[in-house]
């Protein structure tokens, strides 16, 4: 080729491929929260039909404490000093004090360190009854009653001895409609009840209670009622074996004690075994 001639230009430009865009991990955020919901949920569901109701306040309990998590303020003496402005003869004081301008021995104050005193010298009789309470719960190992009969079933701890409260279900009645007759599942509850407290030589009281009726009605059944389901019990403990002599009392309480706030709740009807404390 000739030195004048005009040969083409040829530029060659190179594409350059940019890499995929990063689209970001947020999705795997909200997708991790859905996961952690539906466990939690799924997780809701199980404890609600594998617990008792007493396990179940307890479980509420726990995730909203009543009792302060420092029972005792800080700071020094004097109006600001941290403690209550009110002194243990008026009100609580540090949320260890009593309640009462008159408090009971369970109520007054248990000083700096919130720890009860009275608890902490429990006596044998004290022990045994909480000995007691525990094996037929189930809180020191297996139950004595099974899921079906513990759900109808509360204990507490009083100043008048270890109560066991047998209560109706609205799927599972202990006595027959508007009768004293026993059910299957009461006569269970007792029989078991009653071998524990043969364990004992405690006297036993009993309280029926029932749930309110109409104020129409005519003639009201609810102390006949009361009554007579607190006497088919005491036959209920002497079949299972309990001394007739040990049983001090049995009372009708009408629906004058409510355990529910609605009066005429299926909850209100039940029946309280009492072992009394043998101090009284």
């Amino acid at each position: 080729m000739g030195a004048g001639s005009n040969a083409p230009v040829i530029i060659k430009r190179k594409k350059v491929v940019a890499a995929e865009v990063h689209h970001g991990g947020a999705w795997k955020v909200a997708y991790a929260d859905f996961v952690t919901a539906m466990m939690a949920f799924f997780m809701l569901m199980w404890l609600l039909n594998a617990t008792t109701e007493k396990q179940r306040k307890g479980i509420a309990d726990y995730f909203n404490p009543t009792i302060p998590i420092n029972r005792v303020s800080g700071g020094g003496d004097g109006s600001f000093s941290g403690d209550s402005m009110f002194a243990e003869d008026v009100l609580a004081r540090n949320g260890t004090g009593a309640m009462h301008r008159m408090p009971g021995l369970e109520r007054q104050a248990r000083g700096s360190t919130g720890t009860d005193a009275a608890a902490a010298e429990a006596g044998p009789g004290d022990r045994a009854l909480a000995e007691l309470e525990n094996r037929l719960t189930g809180r020191s190992g297996e139950s004595l009653l099974d899921d079906g009969l513990l759900r109808h079933v509360v204990t507490r701890l009083t100043d008048e001895g270890l109560i066991v409260e047998v209560f109706d279900l609205d799927d599972a009645p202990l006595f027959a409609p508007d009768g004293d007759a026993p059910t299957p599942t009461f006569r269970a509850i007792v029989e078991v009840v009653a071998g524990l407290f043969a364990t004992v030589a405690n006297d036993i009281a009993v309280a029926g209670h029932v749930r309110s009726r109409p104020i129409v009605l005519a003639a009201n059944p609810v102390w006949e009622l009361s009554t007579a389901r607190a006497q088919a019990t005491r036959l209920e403990l002497e079949s299972g074996g309990i001394v007739p002599a040990r049983l001090k009392r049995v009372t009708g309480h009408a629906d004058r004690a409510p355990a529910a706030r609605a009066p005429m709740a299926v909850r209100n009807n039940r029946v309280e075994l009492i072992l009394l404390r043998s101090d009284l």
